[in-house]
């Protein structure tokens, strides 16, 4: 009976898979448009189709010709080197306090007759050395040279006297004029030094 069973089921299952495969096949998709029935009004006419947009109008894109490099600018000249400058005694130095860079009104005149000669003398450069005594770092006083070179430049230049003219250089405690360990040493050391080369 089992065998009876098991078969008969075996037939439903397959009645019903041939069933469904063999059942209603799928159609494509399609549009039918049926006939007027003979009497009937003539249908509308579809609308026609909207009239394709007119093109935007070309405007030539004038041709950009690129702008030519600019020239290189002139580089500056290079300032002369020190050893072309030599003393004229005419200039006298100025000194400084004691970690200073300030003009001291004596020395603000030791500079006007400076400026008086660098105004006789237009065709002279002039370079502007800083010096610094012994006591500090070598850095800070090549700093502090560089910072005595550029107050008396600008004093110079408040005068009248082209900054052109000029080149600055600091020596710090490099080249001192005395080399005693005094305070009266010391401030003969801490000065801004004159020296001239004809243009």
């Amino acid at each position: 009976m089992n065998r009876h069973m098991h078969r008969g089921l075996t037939v439903v299952v397959l009645v019903l898979l041939a069933g469904a495969l063999a059942g209603c096949p799928k159609r494509p998709a399609t549009t039918a448009v049926a006939a007027p029935a003979p009497g009937a009004p003539a249908p509308a006419a579809p609308a026609p189709a909207p009239a394709p947009r007119a093109a935007e109008p070309v405007v030539p894109t004038p041709s950009v010709t690129p702008a030519p490099a600019p020239a290189p600018a002139p580089r500056a000249a290079e300032p002369p080197a020190p050893k072309e400058f030599v003393v004229m005694d005419a200039l006298k130095d100025i000194h400084f306090d004691f970690d200073k860079y300030d003009i001291r009104p004596g020395d603000a005149k030791i500079l006007d007759g400076n400026v008086q000669w660098m105004k006789d003398n237009p065709k002279y450069l002039v370079l502007i050395e800083g010096h610094a005594d012994e006591r500090g770092t070598n850095e800070y006083n090549l700093a502090l040279g560089e910072w005595r070179a550029k107050a008396t430049l600008s004093y110079l230049v408040s005068q009248g006297v082209q900054a052109s003219r000029f080149t600055l250089i600091s020596y710090g405690e490099e080249r001192p004029q005395c080399a005693e360990k005094t305070e009266a040493c010391w401030a003969r050391n801490r000065r801004a030094h004159f020296l001239v080369k004809a243009q």
